[in-house]
């Protein structure tokens, strides 16, 4: 086999932590209304009834009977930009973005004593920017720990404004300009860190006296809420959504799936989790395993949830594969560009005993997918009200083809990064995005001894046998009853192709 070399330069999804951050000079831009203003009406906030969506409620109220209050609920994104920085430019070009997404122009707020919700929200043009200098960081630990602080403090979704940008001029005048962002996850989806840096680069770009930044019409995520109500006001026990969720309940014995390895106890102690990145496939790869999984007549997502079922089976986890996935809820053009939270659920459960190739394995969560994908787009939140339940997700799979996204192909040149807030729960998510660059696995997970060795087990070993159906079209089957071929493989009915 042909020795490859993983680019480790792409939107990959880290914290703050596992990004190279230069020393240098920082300077916030936050935004605000009317900060002289007696009102909010004078400020230029205006009442607006249209209601969140559901997660951005249930996300509301968890945050106020949260100790931490929203803090570390943030997610975000981190580029690089040409210097030297043109501050008056780079003004103007948060400001448009600003106007061109209503919902970072909108506060919404549950009263603590009645528990209802309300809402205001400003005009085109009533933003202002605070443009903070900082003194000079001779040191990089300085700056992370001064970012660290600032998204975590004052990206909470209990106030306004719930997110912030921050440049960094570095001491070396040769290097680029740093750009970060973050904005607390009720305003925005792993989708929006990744349109993030296009959009700010552009109109960045047109400012400066580039081309006109030309981006796509985005609609509102406050539009997004209503319409969201509306079509789910009403919702029976009969749903489909109602029944499958219910089914998948009484199937974890009232709860949503764990990690499928004993990931031990609770640590006593508050500490935030532990996390990985990790490019498991080249493009070339990527571009293979793909095409195992079509011959199957099945997707590339059901070809990774196959191997990741056949993972938890060799390491012992048992011969049924149970998630919660994420599936994007932008079902119309206006919300390809907008910013939110537009996220559903699904229930994945599929059981590999008895499988004798790959084929069966990807057909199984193949049809889990087909059958349970429609789902969601009725809010989990909303399900769970009407069957009188709770339940937190414990083990999470989120995969995104982000190949096409807007200036996909700059990012290894900006340096570009999703980020994320750090967590304390004791639970499992695990990203996988396809990219120019191949597709990588990023994971957090609790902070213990036994949970980063059994996480990390997984991954080498999910890693291992994504590599063995990219490279060989084969893979070995846990207590399967196929004949491995002379090499100790087992045949999976490859097909010859010219990739």
């Amino acid at each position: 086999m042909v020795e490859r070399r993983l680019v480790a330069a792409d939107m990959e999804f880290t914290e703050l932590a596992d990004y190279a951050v230069p020393a240098g000079t920082l300077t916030e831009w936050i935004p605000s209304v009317g900060p002289q203003a007696r009102t909010p009406e004078a400020a230029g906030w205006r009442p607006d009834t249209r209601p969140t969506s559901y997660v951005h409620e249930a996300h509301l109220r968890s945050s106020l009977s949260s100790p931490r209050r929203g803090r570390e609920s943030w997610l975000g994104a981190a580029f690089e930009i040409a210097g030297p920085l043109d501050k008056p430019a780079f003004r103007q070009a948060v400001l448009q973005w600003i106007d061109r997404h209503e919902a970072m122009r909108s506060s919404a707020s549950i009263d603590e004593t009645t528990g209802e919700m309300s809402r205001v929200t400003a005009a085109e043009g009533a933003i202002d920017i605070w443009q903070v200098e900082q003194e000079r960081c001779s040191q990089s630990s300085e700056v992370f720990e001064h970012l660290h602080y600032l998204f975590d403090e004052f990206t909470s979704p209990l106030i306004w404004p719930a997110y912030a940008f921050v440049t960094l001029e570095p001491l070396d005048d040769t290097r680029p300009i740093t750009v970060f962002f973050a904005a607390d996850h009720s305003i925005i989806d792993g989708l929006s860190t990744v349109l993030v840096a296009h959009e700010i680069a552009a109109l960045y770009g047109a400012e400066l006296g580039g081309p006109p930044a030309a981006l796509f019409e985005a609609g509102s995520y406050l539009d997004f809420g209503s319409s969201e109500r509306e079509r789910h006001a009403e919702l029976e026990h009969s749903h489909d959504a109602v029944t499958m969720w219910r089914d998948f309940l009484v199937e974890g014995d009232g709860e949503l799936p764990a990690f499928p390895l004993d990931i031990g106890d609770p640590s006593p102690e508050d500490v935030p989790q532990g996390g990985l990145s990790a490019w498991v496939l080249d493009p070339e790869q990527a571009d293979s395993f793909s095409v195992a999984c079509r011959k199957t007549g099945h997707s590339l997502f059901a070809g990774l949830l196959a191997v990741l079922a056949i993972t938890g089976t060799e390491l012992g986890g048992g011969t049924r594969f149970r998630t919660v996935t994420p599936v994007h809820t932008r079902d119309e053009p206006q919300w390809a560009s907008a910013l939110g939270w537009f996220v559903g659920l699904c229930p994945i459960s599929f059981d590999i005993e008895g499988a004798d190739s790959f084929g069966s394995v990807i057909a199984a969560a193949s049809a889990e997918v087909k059958k349970t994908k429609p789902i969601a787009r009725v809010p989990l939140d909303r399900v769970f009200t009407t069957l009188g339940y709770s339940a937190r997700p414990r083990f999470v799979v989120s995969f995104m083809d982000v190949r096409f996204a807007p200036a996909a192909e700059h990012w290894p040149n900006w340096n570009a990064r999703a980020l994320r807030s750090k967590q304390y729960q004791h639970d499992v998510y695990v990203w996988i995005n396809r990219t120019p660059q191949g597709i990588n696995i990023a994971a957090r997970y609790p902070n213990t001894e036994q949970a980063t060795a059994r996480v990390h087990e997984y991954i080498g070993a999910l890693r291992r046998l994504l590599t063995d159906v990219a490279d060989t079209w084969t893979v070995r089957l846990p207590g399967g009853t196929l004949e491995p071929s002379s090499d100790g493989r087992i045949d999976t009915g490859r097909i010859a192709t010219s990739q």
